[in-house]
């Protein structure tokens, strides 16, 4: 009796199942081929991206090399093509054609061109403070110390990864611009910190020999010894 029983239950399991499968099989098979179709679209979309990736990367390079082979017109061009590139290549095309702007004397388009990239709140932060140091320096050689200043200021903060290349900025603004006090307090806050790169020292002490041979002060180290 009980192996009636076994097989009337397992006919009863198996009926079941059929139904089963005949009401959601084919939804199974379609949410199957949907998870292997997705899966293949999305390593080919990140394949396609690494490729794309890899081809402004070699665009960029090679607009690089153009520009230090003094062929500016040329390094532009690719430097444009750059603008609907994959990853972070359109906002580093767009920094380094304003460089190459500034390399071919155009320094006020140069300028703009950076001011207007730190104000972008669409790029990346750190992007951004490279743009507004590298405008800073270009007010400065075109002579605008106040406008120097208001772009290299807000890089002068304890936690800024540019507080001392601006610091060095600011100290040459304020003695280019006849104020001494300004670029010795400057001056004084570079090298009297440990974090301070030794070249950046070194530049603000030669600015420093200078202040002091204009006005006849003293040199302290020469003095000391």
């Amino acid at each position: 009796m009980s192996d009636i029983f076994r097989e009337v239950d397992e006919e009863i399991r198996h009926e079941r199942y059929k139904r089963l499968w005949d009401r959601f099989g084919p939804w199974l098979i379609a949410l199957a081929l949907v998870v292997v179709v997705g899966t293949a679209a999305y390593r080919g979309w990140l394949y396609w991206l690494e490729t794309e990736a890899q081809k402004s990367g070699d665009v960029f390079i090679k607009a690089s090399e153009l520009a230090e082979d003094g062929k500016l017109a040329e390094a532009q061009e690719l430097l444009a093509s750059l603008t609907d590139a994959q990853g972070g290549y359109p906002a580093l095309a767009t920094l380094r054609a304003a460089g190459v702007q500034a390399e071919a004397g155009d320094k006020a388009e140069a300028m703009a061109a950076f001011d207007a990239f730190a104000a972008s709140s669409g790029e990346d932060a750190l992007l951004r403070n490279v743009a507004r140091l590298r405008a800073g320096y270009l007010a400065l050689e075109l002579g605008d110390f106040t406008g120097a200043a208001d772009r290299l200021e807000p890089l002068t903060g304890p936690d800024s990864a540019w507080r001392f290349l601006a610091g060095e900025a600011l100290a040459l603004a304020a003695w280019k611009n006849g104020n001494s006090a300004e670029a010795r307090r400057r001056i004084e806050e570079i090298t009297e910190s440990a974090e301070a790169p030794s070249d950046v020292v070194a530049r603000v002490g030669t600015v420093l020999d200078l202040l002091n041979a204009a006005e006849g002060t003293p040199d302290k180290k020469a003095e000391s010894q």
